[in-house]
């Protein structure tokens, strides 16, 4: 069972208990939302910290990109750097269908990955059950201490 834990405009955290994953939909990036972009970051890294969630599911499959490269990588890393800030273990993304969004997004998770030292697992995927499957599995090198 799923509940919401908030919901606007931009973003809909959706929390399953009994799997720790908070499924959320990556917004879609207009130039003129920005600041409340990063906002709603803000509450989904508030929403994962209060409730010590530990997966994480990206559903870029309908975003929108419709900023510069330079304002997607700031919102990319900005997510990344608050959820670096969590206990947070596992971050499946399922990827888009347009391939202009999924080359931007993989630019942005490159330049993540080189400019900051993740202390969580990151990869994508095309089909939601995978994703799941993934996020669900027991990894030993990702045990807490």
């Amino acid at each position: 069972m799923q509940m919401i834990l908030f919901k606007n405009s931009i973003i809909q955290l959706d929390y399953s208990p009994a799997a720790d994953i908070l499924d959320v939909g990556y917004p879609d990036l207009h130039g003129f939302l920005i600041p409340e972009i990063k906002h709603s970051i803000d509450i989904l890294v508030d929403n994962v910290r209060n409730y010590d969630v530990k997966r994480v599911l990206l559903d870029s499959t309908r975003t929108l990109i419709l900023v510069s490269e330079a304002e997607s990588r700031e919102v990319a890393t900005y997510l990344a750097a608050g959820l670096m800030k969590t206990r947070v273990q596992k971050v499946a993304r399922l990827q888009s269908s347009s391939a202009a969004v999924e080359t931007t997004a993989q630019g942005n998770i490159q330049h993540i990955r080189e400019t900051q030292a993740l202390p969580f697992l990151l990869q994508n995927f095309t089909v939601r059950e995978e994703a799941v499957a993934w996020l669900t599995s027991y990894d030993v090198e990702h045990v807490p201490l």
